[in-house]
């Protein structure tokens, strides 16, 4: 790894690691203030269109960002082509779901739905002006700046969404937050980037990425669906109560993970895409982004699990208890998804899009089985299987990243296992040291010190390189 290349590497985890953890931590200010001033029908009511929005924002965008970023010369013309694709397609797309949501409201017996989805809808439009400049972001590594206007965007949209909910507009409160999100990032994205599309709707450049771009579009229809079956099957068959407390406990596991799969994932791709030649380089870079994934996520994300009920009671207040145990359970597959998600990113860097798309449909479809078939037992049945199945298919990612850069079994072991075993272990070790406290506050800061000072113990006594390089990377900067 060249120094130049591993300086890029790390300025992209370093503010990668800022952006999500200052984001999750104002998602975290925001969201307590919102589930305190909601109810989880509220939730529920914005749950059961979520994975409308996010189909319809995947087609717009059609997997043209991560083919921008294989592309190895890029050119003016490419990024118009994209642009000018979906804004139209997103047009179209609005159209389409305006016309379709009595429909919708139809499928979830619930009325308000229609004026709610035509609202909400506005978003993944608005999202449209930013794909090109996303993808221009992506391709030269501009960390800083999207860290920046997200941080933003994240300020004004909770602060626009707590006034409306204080005030009484309940879940229109939510989706106003959201539109407001996406039209501040939009405007950044303007603002930062010198690309600016021209009136030339030439799409010819376009032929050149569909191959790749279409699977890519596939992939991510599907990892939606795979995401939200849950909002969609508990929408139809239980009450927007326990879709509220579902997506309560998946938006908390969300800010968990995706702290360090977005710290990952904004340099994985563009990095790994530059050494994609040269096959031991990349395997040595491979391994050491995977070691430095799994010493974040397991200690992270089992933590979070192991606070799940002390969390939820002090933050939103036990009217959201329900959500606790559903947290607790999602927080175990949350800690394999970064790893998914660095691996999908080795695969898509060697242009094997079409792997990437047959995993994510045949995923989709047996978890789609799975749960219609096993919905009848219960939310926390579904859950468990739900997480059973993803943890199981990191199996099925290794079977792919080992024929591209011979990543060996014993390698994989090497990398994840240490540190899974030993944040699990001092997690249960932790939950049993503080049974006997009762003050549920006193309860919530001893986990979270025991926890971290016995990971952190372990990891200095018994060497482990990673977390070495990470202190001295912090220490250097200094």
């Amino acid at each position: 790894m060249s120094e130049s290349l591993k300086e890029k590497t790390a300025k992209g985890l370093l503010w990668g690691g800022i952006s999500n953890g200052v984001q999750q931590l104002l998602n975290l200010f925001f969201g307590v203030f919102l589930a305190r001033l909601l109810t989880p029908d509220d939730y529920g009511m914005v749950g059961m269109l979520t994975i409308f929005s996010l189909i319809a924002g995947t087609i717009q965008e059609s997997g043209f960002i991560p083919a921008l970023i294989n592309k190895k010369d890029i050119k003016h013309e490419d990024y118009n082509a994209v642009f000018w694709f979906s804004i139209l397609t997103s047009l179209c797309l609005y159209t389409l779901l305006f016309f379709c949501a009595p429909l919708i409201a139809r499928f979830f017996n619930q009325p308000e739905l229609t004026s709610l989805a035509r609202y909400s809808f506005l978003g993944f439009f608005i999202s449209s002006t930013g794909v090109a400049h996303s993808a221009y972001f992506y391709k030269n590594l501009m960390v800083k700046q999207r860290a920046i206007l997200n941080i933003t965007a994240l300020i004004l949209s909770g602060t626009i969404g707590i006034t409306m909910a204080y005030n009484g507009f309940s879940y229109w409160g939510i989706a106003t937050q959201n539109i407001a999100y996406i039209s501040t990032v939009m405007i950044g994205y303007w603002f930062y980037s010198p690309w600016r599309p021209t009136f030339q709707l030439d799409f010819t450049p376009l032929r050149k990425m569909i191959a790749f771009s279409s699977k890519m579009l596939a992939t991510n229809i599907f990892n939606h669906l795979n995401n939200n079956i849950f909002s969609i099957i508990l929408g139809k068959f239980y009450s927007e109560r326990e879709v509220g407390y579902y997506n309560q406990a998946n938006k908390w596991n969300y800010m968990g993970h995706s702290l360090i799969s977005g710290m990952i994932h904004g340099v994985a791709q563009p990095v790994l895409t530059q050494v994609t030649n040269d096959k031991e380089r990349q395997l040595r870079v491979f391994r050491k982004m995977m070691r430095f994934t799994a010493f974040i996520s397991f200690p992270a994300m089992f933590g979070l699990s192991l606070i799940a009920p002390e969390l939820i009671t002090i933050a939103i207040t036990d009217k959201w208890m329900g959500s606790a145990q559903i947290l607790r359970l999602l927080c175990i597959s949350g800690a394999f998804i970064p790893i998914t998600g660095l691996c999908s990113n080795l695969v898509i860097s060697k242009g094997k899009s079409n792997i990437y798309m047959w995993n994510a449909i045949a995923l989709g479809l047996l978890q789609l089985l799975v749960m219609c078939t096993i919905y009848p037992y219960g939310i926390q049945a579904m859950i468990i299987t739900y997480i059973s199945i993803n943890i199981a298919w990191l199996l099925v990612w290794y079977y792919f990243v080992q024929r591209e850069i011979r990543y060996r079994f014993v390698h994989l072991m090497m990398d994840i296992v240490p540190f899974l075993l030993i944040a699990g272990g001092v997690m249960v070790f932790t939950y049993f040291l503080t049974l006997k406290i009762s003050n549920i506050h006193l309860l919530f800061i001893s986990k979270i010190i025991i926890a971290a000072l016995l990971y952190i113990l372990i990891m200095w006594m018994s060497g482990a390189k990673t977390f070495k390089e990470s202190i001295q990377y912090l220490n250097n900067k200094h």
